[in-house]
């Protein structure tokens, strides 16, 4: 805990008061299930509280900052922003990947590289830090980690390519469209699909991704961005 301390202090500015609450917020479920005789507390209520005040600030950062976005448009950006692989790709830009404590099977398995473990710490870090602080103390840091990312347009630029392929394919009718899953690698837990799209049978694109429908999503951008009239 010294050297996340550390990395608070000196990137952040933050300074816990009560430890054990920056320290129950990276203490996995497996951890402390290995641990049963220490009776060491787990982040998954940390986690709960964490979410709350997340979905709180985001939204409000979003309803100041596109007044005239509709409710559907907002909500689809904050769920964008707030999802697991993007709190997990903010938990490694904090290096809080680090300094979570995992049990020995969990750590064996990969999961300190596993999105769901990592945005789950993340959030109950903003759970601690919302207790050991405030609500404002809390706002500084989203703004400091997620908010210039959020500005650089890194969440608003993603779309839903299969609905923006499919438009454009059938503007002059109907086009058989499928989704076909060329290859699945790694264990069940931690899956990488890879998917090809098919329109009347010929290959536009393909994608890689930790599900099918990233996957899906991944292949019809390839096959948006590589532009359709040399694909057809």
């Amino acid at each position: 805990m010294k050297e996340l301390e550390s990395v608070l202090q000196d990137r952040f500015e933050l300074v816990f008061t009560d430890k054990s609450l920056l320290e129950t917020a990276f203490t996995h479920t497996s951890y402390a299930n290995e641990h049963r005789l220490l009776k060491i507390s787990h982040n998954e209520r940390l986690e709960f509280l964490g979410d709350a005040v997340l979905q709180l600030l985001i939204s409000e950062y979003l309803f100041k900052k596109y007044p005239k976005k509709p409710e559907g448009d907002l909500s689809k950006l904050r769920a964008m922003i707030v999802r697991e692989e993007s709190l997990a790709g903010f938990a490694r830009d904090c290096q809080f990947d680090q300094f979570i404590k995992l049990g020995k099977g969990e750590e064996k398995s990969g999961g300190r590289n596993r999105d769901t473990i990592l945005g789950d710490a993340f959030e109950a870090f903003l759970g601690a830090l919302l207790l050991d602080k405030d609500i404002k103390i809390v706002k500084t840091f989203i703004y400091q980690v997620m908010i210039p990312k959020v500005e650089a347009g890194d969440f608003e630029m993603i779309k839903d390519y299969k609905t923006h392929l499919q438009e454009l394919l059938q503007v002059n009718g109907d086009v058989d469209i499928r989704y076909q899953v060329i290859s699945e690698i790694g264990p069940a837990h931690d899956k990488m699909f890879e998917v090809e799209v098919l329109v009347e049978g010929q290959s536009l694109g393909s994608g890689k991704g930790r599900s099918k429908k990233l996957a899906e999503q991944e292949a019809a951008k390839n096959a948006v961005e590589k532009g359709l009239d040399s694909c057809i």
